[in-house]
């Protein structure tokens, strides 16, 4: 133990804190910056050039029209399109026309009616952050929320119009999503 080199943790820089290339506007080095949204490749002669890049290059796809198609809203064709969600089916009017085609998984699925505004079904949604949620299809007017798939079937401790399904170590259980019931069942 007394043998250990203690240069080897003196090092202050990461490896790839220098990327020894010049900024293609101004000439000067670049290197890696961190920000809350990631790390990114940018400019050491930063207030005067401003030249980011990703770190990371992603390879991302040419938009493809498909012939024949139509936009429902403006009568443009659709395109096949890649965002920051992954690939989706868009207008090629896009900056005038914003009409995006959803992939619906909830064919094969029953739709289950909101219990709070019944006028609605529970919807698969995602976040930013990437997680799954079930939200009502009315959304502005009935803001009805739950974290976890939901079952069509009422509660039979308070009569709450569905139960969620959990998973945990002891396997999957259904419970009801009301704070103030404790109903739980073993799926």
């Amino acid at each position: 133990m007394s043998k250990i080199d203690q240069q080897l943790f003196t090092v202050h820089e990461h490896a790839l804190e220098k990327e020894f290339e010049l900024c293609p506007v101004c000439g000067s080095e670049l290197s890696v910056k961190h920000s809350k949204h990631g790390s990114f490749v940018g400019c050491n002669n930063y207030p005067t050039c401003d030249y980011t890049r990703p770190l990371v290059q992603h390879e991302s796809i040419e938009t493809q029209v498909i012939s024949g198609s139509q936009c429902p809203q403006c009568g443009h064709e659709l395109a096949v399109k890649s965002g920051r969600f992954g690939i989706f089916i868009g207008c090629t009017n896009y900056p005038e026309c914003t009409h995006i085609e959803k992939h619906d998984h909830s064919s094969e699925v029953e739709k289950i009616t909101c219990p709070q505004c019944s006028k609605g079904h529970l919807e698969s949604r995602t976040s930013r952050y990437g997680k799954t949620f079930f939200a009502c299809s009315a959304y502005p007017k009935c803001k009805f929320i739950v974290n976890y798939p939901p079952y069509n079937e009422s509660c039979p401790e308070c009569g709450f119009g569905i139960l969620v399904e959990r998973k945990g170590a002891a396997g999957s259980r259904l419970e009801c999503p009301q704070k103030s019931c404790n109903y739980k069942r073993a799926l």
